[in-house]
This record gives structure tokens, C-alpha cells and sequence, in this order.
């Protein structure tokens, strides 16, 4: 067989194993990788690629900042620290209507920039706001699709582990990648607020939720203050070159430790449960940045990607419908993929592709997470859909599904936005 011919049956080998046999997507990868590896050169390169991949990439300086960020984020989703963020924005926008669901999407987006998981996002704003909204009386689909949406958000807004593996495997600056999601964030919380507010008029909650006086509102921004002393101390550090990502997430983690500490709301048991989930999430991921680095070895030695840049280099087809079939990709493949998987597996392959058509690897990399979002809210898999039915245990998952779709349009149009103005996601950057 051709090199090229060995790749392409790799690669729907590897989609086989991922979503018809079940194997997780890390040793999935490893296993295509070493096989195609062995039949191109021999079991002996194979097998000695993989030992010293597996302790390359377990030993990596970089993987260190990987598990930092999740222990930050552990430790906020166990400390509570978004409670008083949503107390503070919902006395804000108490008096508008839909202010239920507006403020469900304002605290996801707070607790976003000190968690950087969405699962996390949507399982701590969802089990505060499903229950004030229930009271109201709003929607069930209004309700939980707002949460549901509002946590994609913690794959945006930095800190993000999207951003993160976008960094190291096209090795870009985290830095400016954390500074590029900031406004393409703040830009969705706002079309997430108008989706909130548009829906609540179509279906109004059964009572409106009380109002605050200026005093109340002004005391409850204390609700914030953790939040942006954490944001400015990570993401301004970042910003001004003061420490490193890994520095910076070991910063922001022990912030987060020492008020909880402070508050009296980590226990030994919480610090624990941290301490086992932080443990179990970066072993996945360094599992599956293992299989992405022999997977990827094994394409690049068939020249499956190179040739299929080339294709697409040839093409006599404006590089912006490129751009778009690559949207439309993520779009698919976020329906039968998780976000982590869909990230290894295909930034390596469409990287080269944009980088010869010319584009900024920073903004496509803000279009890739944004669109990466949708598969959170997406059926079959939309794991943030599964985290709020888990909440919500007397909404059926169809009514939840329902209720995520006009926030997937909000997305959307997100998308179209940064594509069209581009500075929206690189004017931070460029004066970084």
C-alpha cells in the first residue's frame, strides 16, 4: 500500500475503535499509532517511540501547567466560590425580564474565569440556579438550557483547557490565547443575555423575581471581588510577562486555596475529593496527549496531513470556504466526540492547513474552542446536557436539549461575528 493509503485506513480505523468498539479515544490513538508505525518502519521503532513518548510527555513541564489549572478549577468548583457571584449579578439584573436565566449565564461566566472546566461550570451555577428558577416558575427548557449553555462557557473564557491543548500542540503562546478568548467570551455572555431575555418573553416565568435597592446592589458586588482578584492576578500576570502559564496556575490554585481556607469551606474530605479528581482528570488527558503524539507521528510519517494540505492549497476555492468546512467539521464531530478528544485529534491535521492559507493560528484557535462549545450542548454526547439532567433529575434530557438550542444559534452567531472581525478575538493580543 501507498504511505498515504496507510494513513487514510488509520485514520477511520481509529474512528471505529472511538465510536463503534468504545475504546477511549488515549489508547485508541495509541494503538492505531504504534500499529501504523510498526507496519511503515518496525515493532522495535514503534515500541521504542512509545516508552519515550509516554515519559516525554508525563514529564513534561507543560503537562505541570495542565494540572495546575484543573486543580484550580477542583478547588473552586469544592469552595463554592461562585455562590456569592451569582447572588451579586442576580440583585443587578433582578428587575429585567428573564433576570433568572440572565444572571445563571452572568455567574457562569464569572466562575469561567477562576474554572476553566465547563462540566464544573454547569454543575455549580446549575445547582443554585435550577432551584430559584424552578420557585419562579420559568420554562424547564428555558431553564436548564441556560445553565447548560452558560457552562460551555468555562472552555472560553480563560483560564480554559482548550486554549491550553491548542497551545501546546500548535505551540502557540498560552499568554495571548488566554488574552484572545477574553472579549469572544464577554461577546457570548451577551448574546447568551439577549437569547435569556428573548425566551423569557416568549415564555414568562410565572413571577417576576424581586428587585434590589442601589445599596443592596452595590453591597453585593463583595459577591465578586474573589472572582477578579483571582482574574487579575492570573490572567494580568500572563498578560504582563510577570510568571509563566504553569506559574500562573500554581498562583491561581493556591488563591483559591488559602479562601477556602479562609471561609472555612474546604474541608479535609473536599481537599481530598480535589485532590482524586485532579489526579484522575490530568492522567485522561496526559493518556490521550500521549496517543495524539504517536497518532500524529504516524500521519505525518504516511504524509496524510502534508498531502492533504497540499490538496486543500490547490483548491480553487476562497480560503474563507476552507475556514468554514473546517467549522463545519467541528460542528459534526462535536455531536459523537468530547471536547479533549476532538481537539487532539484534529488541531494537528487542520493546523498546517491554515497556517499555509494564511491565517492567524490565535483567532482560528478561538474559533475552534467556540465551536468545540457546541458539542457540549449537542446531542448524542453534549456532556453538560447529562450534568444538568443529573440536576434536574424530573426534566427529561429531550426538554433540556430543546431548551440548549436557541443558545446554540447564540454560538453560532458568536462565530460569525470573530470570523468577520477578527479583531474581536485579536486586539488583545497584538497590544499583549
Amino acid at each position: 500500500m501507498s504511505l498515504i493509503m496507510v494513513g487514510i485506513i488509520g485514520f477511520f480505523l481509529l474512528f471505529f475503535l472511538i465510536l463503534i468498539v468504545r475504546i477511549p479515544i488515549g489508547f485508541g490513538m495509541i494503538l492505531v499509532g504504534v500499529a501504523g508505525m510498526a507496519y511503515l518502519t518496525s515493532i522495535d521503532a514503534a515500541i521504542s517511540f512509545l516508552g519515550r513518548q509516554v515519559f516525554v510527555t508525563a514529564a513534561s513541564y507543560d503537562m505541570a501547567m495542565v494540572a495546575m489549572f484543573i486543580f484550580m478549577g477542583e478547588l473552586a468548583f469544592n469552595t463554592g466560590i461562585g455562590e456569592k457571584a451569582y447572588e451579586s449579578i442576580l440583585k443587578w439584573l433582578g428587575s429585567l425580564r428573564g433576570s433568572l436565566a440572565m444572571a445563571t449565564v452572568g455567574a457562569c461566566g464569572a466562575f469561567a474565569a477562576v474554572c476553566g472546566s465547563s462540566p464544573a461550570t454547569a454543575a455549580t451555577i446549575g445547582s443554585m440556579a435550577l432551584p430559584a428558577m424552578k420557585k419562579y416558575g420559568y420554562d424547564d427548557s428555558l431553564a436548564t438550557g441556560c445553565v447548560a449553555a452558560g457552562g460551555t462557557l468555562g472552555i472560553l473564557i480563560p483560564p480554559s483547557l482548550g486554549f491550553i491543548l491548542f497551545g501546546l500542540l500548535t505551540e502557540q503562546s498560552i499568554a495571548k490565547l488566554y488574552l484572545a478568548g477574553i472579549l469572544p467570551g464577554l461577546l457570548l455572555v451577551g448574546l447568551f443575555m439577549i437569547t435569556c431575555y428573548v425566551f423569557a418573553k416568549l415564555k414568562p416565568p410565572a413571577f417576576k423575581a424581586p428587585s434590589s435597592s442601589l445599596r443592596e446592589k452595590l453591597s453585593s458586588l463583595k459577591g465578586l471581588l474573589e472572582i477578579v482578584i483571582l482574574f487579575v492576578i492570573v490572567i494580568g500576570g500572563l498578560g504582563l510577562g510577570l510568571f509563566t502559564p504553569t506559574a500562573a496556575g500554581a498562583i491561581g490554585a493556591f488563591g483559591v486555596l488559602v479562601m477556602g481556607l479562609v471561609k472555612h469551606s474546604l474541608s479535609w474530605q473536599k481537599f481530598l475529593n480535589v485532590l482524586t479528581r485532579t489526579t484522575t482528570t490530568v492522567g485522561m488527558i496526559v493518556t490521550i496527549f500521549v496517543g495524539a503524539m504517536i497518532f500524529n507521528y504516524f500521519l505525518a510519517a504516511s504524509t496524510l496531513t502534508f498531502q492533504l494540505g497540499k490538496l486543500i492549497g490547490q483548491l480553487s476555492v476562497p480560503p474563507v470556504v476552507t475556514i468554514v468546512a473546517i467549522l463545519l467539521m467541528w460542528l459534526a464531530l462535536g455531536c459523537i466526540m468530547d471536547a479533549v478528544g476532538m481537539i487532539v485529534l484534529t488541531v494537528p491535521v487542520v493546523y498546517p492547513i491554515i497556517v499555509s492559507l494564511g491565517y492567524n493560528p490565535i483567532w482560528f484557535a478561538v474559533l475552534g474552542v467556540i465551536m468545540i462549545e457546541t458539542g457540549l450542548i449537542t446531542p448524542p454526547v453534549g456532556m453538560n446536557v447529562y450534568i444538568i439532567g443529573g440536576i434536574a433529575k424530573d426534566v427529561p434530557l429531550n426538554v433540556i436539549f430543546r431548551g440548549t438550542l436557541p443558545f446554540l444559534i447564540a454560538l453560532l452567531v458568536c462565530v460569525a461575528f470573530v470570523v468577520a472581525f477578527p479583531q474581536i478575538a485579536l486586539f488583545l493580543p497584538s497590544i499583549m
